[in-house]
């Protein structure tokens, strides 16, 4: 049997929190334990009913998200955060995931989105609406090196490493890519490890022959 994924939202508009709450229980292992409508509350409030994951408003009354997120941070919550906001400013998307954001969806495409989302944090992944990902691209596509019309299909990997796979062939640095991807250098390595042992790559210059064969980059 498949584990429930419990899942707390944290937002200031009761009709988003419905509206979302309707579309997350279509899935038969997602369980909505409970709502927040005021950021002061929400860590207890997660906290009570056991969530495995929680989906966050920056824009949160007294309280805003931001700071909601450095509670669990300095708390080491074991729940996992995805920011539900109406910002795609990158100066806040890198805030967050510095404070352990795992994932980060505009509202307006929340509906499309979100239970993708909630089954890839569960999983252990990051998770980027289409928009946002895009706009982390746009801050290293000026390589020359790299094929802008890159496409590859293998189901063993996540967009997420196809990216670290094309940074590390672009020869940025893992401290470079965690600043590009607003991820920890910690991630980075793991990301790394994990990538090689599914494709069975023992060496960064295997990684390099790797995005070079699948036209990632260009020679």
């Amino acid at each position: 049997m498949t584990p429930k994924i419990r899942i707390h939202l944290a937002d200031d508009h009761q009709v988003l929190i419905d509206g979302l709450s309707n579309l997350l229980r279509t899935v038969s292992h997602f369980e909505v334990v409970g709502s927040s409508l005021d950021g002061t509350t929400v860590y207890d409030d997660v906290l009570a009913d056991g969530a495995n994951i929680l989906i966050l408003d920056i824009s949160m009354p007294k309280k805003d998200g931001i700071e909601t997120l450095k509670e669990f941070n300095q708390k080491q919550s074991p729940c996992n955060v995805i920011i539900l906001s109406s910002y795609d400013d990158l100066k806040i998307i890198k805030e967050v995931m510095k404070l352990g954001a795992k994932g980060y969806l505009t509202k307006n495409c929340a509906g499309e989105n979100i239970i993708e989302a909630v089954e890839a944090v569960y999983q252990g992944q990051e998770y980027f609406s289409d928009s946002i990902r895009e706009k982390i691209f746009n801050t290293f596509k000026d390589n020359p090196k790299l094929n802008q019309n890159a496409v590859i299909e293998n189901p063993i990997l996540s967009p997420r490493e196809i990216e670290i796979i094309i940074l590390i062939a672009l020869e940025y640095s893992g401290k470079e890519i965690s600043e590009k991807l607003f991820i920890s250098s910690h991630t980075v390595e793991t990301h790394r490890k994990n990538i090689m042992k599914k494709l069975n790559i023992k060496s960064t210059i295997g990684l390099v022959k790797y995005a070079l064969k699948n036209n990632l980059i260009n020679p």
